[in-house]
């Protein structure tokens, strides 16, 4: 399996992933993709094996077969179907899978027109020719020992107590265009403060402004957790409920994880996706102010939210689908 994309990218492949698991029970299943979520998947067992898609061991399987040697020719040669979730314009790669002994290839962008699936996550299904199915909500990542004791020793790091009242708030995402004013963040986290929660908010690489934002916001600021690898931060995750943030890779992974998550999802074009269908555990897709010069209008189809009401006010599952563009609705509570 070959797929370039980013973090939360690669978690909406999780569910294509399981079912090719499914398909070859007795198969090695091997990951080309970015470090950070290989380990990740590796650490949860979802795969068996995986190769950093920016080095040069994958970077030999566009260059041709004759470029292709080592552990990736080892593999090819033994594979009975090779995927790629990609573009491959001239083909190049689709010949390469090929030529140097994969039984079965697919080299298929999940963007393609030729793909009918609404949410992002069924289009990864479909391209392997699999049918979307609600059975997806029972696929989550595993939470190992080896992951606990990560999160937790981060934690006691930061001077909490394994236990105590936390919530999680990734300020961050992507694209600016994903991420609602920071006054909407601070008042969850002036909310957590009153209820008696310790609020923990995430910097990841790319949130430092964001993360300023907030904090100059806050009247009793919380600590940050920053620097954390992927690995530690999904140990985190699943000590610690609920988790808020943006429509982001780091909030893509609480729930696989079994955690509750309290997410914004807005209507930001192509570059953006609905709240995933498989997490397993209730979450909530908030509506609010967008932040300035994020653009307006209706939620294109690839990229709804339903909220469904349950038992209170926050007890909606997130999901796709629906029959019209709309936008993720107010849940107030």
């Amino acid at each position: 399996m070959i797929h370039p994309g980013g973090l939360g990218d690669v978690l909406l492949a999780v569910p294509a992933i399981v079912r090719l698991r499914t398909r070859f029970p007795n198969h090695c299943l091997t990951l080309c993709a970015e470090d950070q979520v290989a380990k990740l998947l590796i650490a949860c067992r979802i795969i068996d094996e995986w190769a950093s898609v920016q080095g040069r061991v994958c970077a030999d399987m566009f260059a041709g077969a004759d470029s292709v040697t080592g552990q990736v020719q080892t593999w090819l040669e033994d594979c009975d179907f090779a995927i790629g979730w990609m573009q491959d314009l001239d083909g190049t790669l689709n010949e390469t899978l090929k030529a140097v002994g994969a039984r079965k290839v697919v080299v298929r962008s999940p963007f393609s027109t030729a793909i009918l699936a609404t949410h992002q996550c069924d289009r990864f299904l479909e391209s392997i020719d699999e049918i979307p199915s609600d059975d997806e909500a029972d696929v989550l990542l595993k939470v190992t020992e080896p992951l606990i004791n990560l999160g937790g020793a981060c934690l006691e790091t930061a001077g909490f107590v394994i236990g105590q009242l936390l919530v999680v708030i990734h300020p961050g995402s992507g694209s600016a265009h994903k991420c609602v004013v920071p006054e909407t963040l601070a008042s969850v986290v002036v909310a957590a403060q009153i209820f008696g929660a310790t609020p923990v908010v995430l910097e990841g690489p790319a949130d430092r402004e964001p993360v300023e934002r907030l904090l100059q916001l806050c009247v009793n600021p919380p600590i940050v957790l920053k620097g954390l690898d992927v690995l530690t931060v999904a140990g985190v995750l699943a000590l610690v409920r609920p988790c808020v943030g943006q429509d982001s890779g780091v909030r893509q992974i609480a729930g696989p994880l079994g955690g509750r998550r309290i997410g914004f999802v807005w209507a930001t074009g192509s570059g953006s996706w609905g709240a995933t269908a498989w997490c397993g555990r209730p979450g909530v897709g908030l509506g609010g102010r967008r932040r300035p010069g994020s653009g307006g209008g209706g939620m294109p189809r690839s990229h709804r939210a339903r909220a469904r009401r349950s038992r209170g006010p926050l007890a909606a599952r997130e999901r796709s689908g629906g029959r019209g563009p709309r936008r993720a609705r107010d849940v107030a509570g």
